[in-house]
């Protein structure tokens, strides 16, 4: 299988400036650039050009990632759906139907998803029929019908 890597400039610039902002050492520099400001308060006498400088600094960079970070998190998801994609296409008995989900309507995802909770209910009850020669369930499946059981009860009184 061949890799292909992308050959956008703005791409290699997303991945790159996301990649060196989420490191330890961009936040102590970003840190020390506030401490220099709030040191140099004094100096300026604390004018409203003093200010301005860093409203405008944090204003234009915070403005910038926005995008950056969105252009990342959007490539990210979609490599992500594809790896799903492919993990659900692989398995045997994995509804096919499910492929590429995300681009449902809001009422089709609504209506897979009481599917699912339903096939979950009906496992739950079947896993609390099962009892051990003397009418008890195993341990750890008391625990687990239980935990789930409130689960469901608190999501529902939400």
């Amino acid at each position: 299988m061949n890799t292909i890597k992308s050959t956008s400039r703005f791409t290699r610039f997303a991945k790159t400036t996301a990649r060196m902002t989420g490191r330890p050492i961009t936040f102590v520099a970003a840190f020390m650039v506030i401490v220099i400001w709030a040191v140099t308060g004094p100096l300026f006498n604390y004018s409203n050009t003093w200010q301005l400088v860093i409203n405008t600094l944090t204003t234009t960079i915070t403005f910038l990632m926005v995008f950056l970070i969105q252009n990342t998190q959007n490539r990210d998801s979609e490599a992500m759906q594809i790896k799903l994609d492919e993990l659900i296409r692989s398995i045997d008995g994995a509804h096919n139907a499910l492929l590429d989900l995300e681009e449902l309507e809001e009422d089709d995802l609504d209506r897979i998803r009481n599917d699912y909770e339903n096939l979950a209910e009906q496992a739950r009850q079947a896993l609390q029929g099962k009892r051990l020669k003397n009418g008890t369930p195993e341990l750890h499946e008391a625990k687990s019908i239980k935990k789930a059981g409130k689960r469901r009860v608190s999501k529902r009184a939400l």
